[in-house]
């Protein structure tokens, strides 16, 4: 993928992967959306305020047996506190997330819509659906809203946009999550990393 203009100053924005749709620009803090021929405008990337953190955008990971470079890191609100997830490429180059939430570490890969988990009803708190030959109980049903967005993402993110989000929890401990935009879902299935498993190379 070539390099982009950025429509609103002029500086040059280089996308930190093939897939890349989204991707902020260092200069004036504008969000890109990114097609094959153009950058164009989404909106501010907000404000990043500065939290300590075991790791940020452009660290080099090792989590279990892969690793993994951070390429774009989107904070958002829950109202009594924050999260942060991190696009991140392993050494395949293929994108995933990192999810941050009060020191919790999980690795995140989006379940092709093949495989997407089946059930009837609502995903309300309590209820029981299987996936990949297990159950997984939802735990938690919540939304939050994009504050700030730095770095390149494999997905369109809105700064003040609020999104959705159902948690499940799986008999071995696995996490299955819904993410949801307005009649839009994606779904992810993650590994808990305690912090102390999580190697910052560079």
């Amino acid at each position: 993928m070539h390099d982009f203009q950025c429509p609103n100053c002029g500086s040059s924005v280089a996308p930190a992967f093939q897939t890349v749709k989204m991707v902020t620009c260092s200069s004036c803090g504008t969000s890109l959306f990114l097609s094959d021929q153009a950058a164009e405008q989404a909106g501010e990337q907000g404000a990043m305020h500065d939290v300590p953190m075991l790791f940020g955008l452009g660290s080099h990971l090792r989590m279990g047996r892969d690793t993994y470079n951070i390429v774009g890191h989107a904070r958002f609100s829950y109202g009594r506190g924050t999260w942060d997830e991190f696009c991140a490429l392993n050494s395949a180059g293929a994108p995933l997330w990192i999810s941050v939430d009060e020191g919790d570490i999980i690795l995140q890969e989006e379940v092709r819509r093949a495989k997407w988990p089946r059930y009837d009803g609502y995903l309300k708190l309590g209820k029981v659906i299987s996936y990949d030959g297990g159950g997984y109980r939802v735990v938690e049903d919540g939304k939050g809203e994009c504050i700030a967005l730095r770095g390149s993402f494999d997905e369109p993110l809105y700064v003040g946009e609020i999104y959705r989000y159902v948690n499940l929890q799986g008999e071995n401990g696995d996490l299955l999550s819904a993410e949801i935009d307005g009649d839009q879902y994606a779904w992810f299935v993650g590994r808990w990393f305690d912090p102390f498993e999580v190697e910052v190379l560079s």
